[in-house]
């Protein structure tokens, strides 16, 4: 059996993301493809209990190294119980935010260093990457209006912190991608939802 596609949707808090992971697995199906959409963290019973956590607000919260760690806890058990075995199945595997929102994020922002990253990365999920990996960028402005419409004020531990932390987020994300470009393909996230789908169809070659 040929083996399926690997797609993850990255980029910062009110990108868009989730969105564009349900557009295109709609796409697929209206094609005929089988897919698989999850998250990360997430995406397993044990996933999703680490991404509770991550993500919640309660107690002080996780010094970077900590956070990184858990991650790629939740990243293994991800990979070996879901992804993995969609992918030996034929199937597409869209996953709203994969490694290189650690990179990102805990590597980048949080100044723990790629190297450690893909370190553990490769101890707990064998080095695996997406196909491709679709990069939605969006303004500040776009961003800010985004996320307050999906959380209501109420951002959870990560997406609640300062402009500051986003904004080094933001820039790790460029990084990568001017580093891997074969592996990224870049997305105007500011236009409608429906023009940014049309655009990933394009990165995907599914129009």
């Amino acid at each position: 059996m040929t083996r399926g596609k690997f797609i993850a949707f990255e980029g910062g808090e009110g990108a868009g993301k989730s969105t564009q992971a349900r557009m295109l697995a709609a796409a697929l199906a209206e094609r005929g493809s089988g897919c698989v959409v999850t998250r990360e963290p997430g995406g397993t019973p044990g996933a999703e209990a680490i991404r509770a956590l991550l993500l919640g607000t309660a107690g002080e919260g996780w010094h970077p190294r900590a956070e990184a760690l858990l991650f790629a806890a939740a990243r293994s058990d991800h990979v070996e119980r879901l992804i993995v075995p969609a992918l030996a199945a034929g199937k597409w595997v869209i996953c709203d935010r994969f490694v290189d929102s650690s990179r990102a994020y805990q590597g980048g922002a949080g100044g723990l260093g790629d190297a450690d990253v893909m370190a553990l990365h490769q101890v707990g999920s064998q080095g695996l990457l997406p196909d491709l990996t679709l990069l939605i960028e969006v303004s500040t402005e776009t961003a800010a209006a985004r996320a307050h419409a999906r959380d209501g004020g109420e951002a959870d531990r990560i997406g609640g912190r300062d402009g500051a932390y986003h904004a080094r987020v933001a820039s790790a994300f460029a990084a990568l991608n001017k580093a891997e470009p074969e592996r990224f393909a870049r997305i105007d996230g500011d236009a409608d939802a429906a023009l940014v789908h049309q655009a990933v169809l394009a990165a995907l070659l599914l129009q």
